[in-house]
């Protein structure tokens, strides 16, 4: 069983001005209302600590392993509950440079697992908070880097 959250915003700044204040995990605490501590480094095969905070819901802890980290293009990771394959999370950030020098963004997560079904209910949170964090992202790079 598998579900998907899939979640878009257009970003007036380039891809890599979105890129570095994606991956400034230090500075998630100044603006990230979902996403509220990241610590490690957006690098293939290291793991972060996720500590989210999702609308209407308790707070979690995770260790997610970095699939891919192309600067100004893609972040993405895997989580996973207890071992593989009880709930499992391919969580991602695509960048893709519109034409007018703006970004859109993908920001979405795979759900996977035989415990999908149950947590299904707690899905509608985490996509608010998807919402809730591309919109505080949107804010946070565009009053740093205004257009020009």
């Amino acid at each position: 069983m598998s579900t998907t959250i899939s979640t878009t915003i257009d970003i007036a700044a380039s891809p890599q001005t979105v890129w570095e204040v994606l991956t400034d995990f230090a500075a998630y605490p100044d603006w990230n209302p979902f996403m509220r501590r990241i610590e490690g480094t957006p690098q293939v095969g290291t793991k972060l600590v996720v500590h989210l905070s999702p609308p209407g819901g308790g707070g979690m802890t995770f260790k997610p392993t970095v699939l891919v980290a192309n600067p100004g293009q893609e972040l993405r990771w895997l989580g996973k509950l207890g071992f593989g394959g009880l709930f499992d999370g391919e969580h991602s950030f695509v960048l893709t440079a519109n034409a007018d020098g703006t970004t859109h963004l993908v920001h979405g997560e795979r759900f996977s697992g035989i415990l999908v079904a149950l947590f299904k209910g707690t899905l509608k949170n985490t996509h608010a908070g998807f919402d809730a964090f591309n919109d505080a992202l949107k804010q946070r790079v565009e009053s740093a880097h205004p257009p020009r």
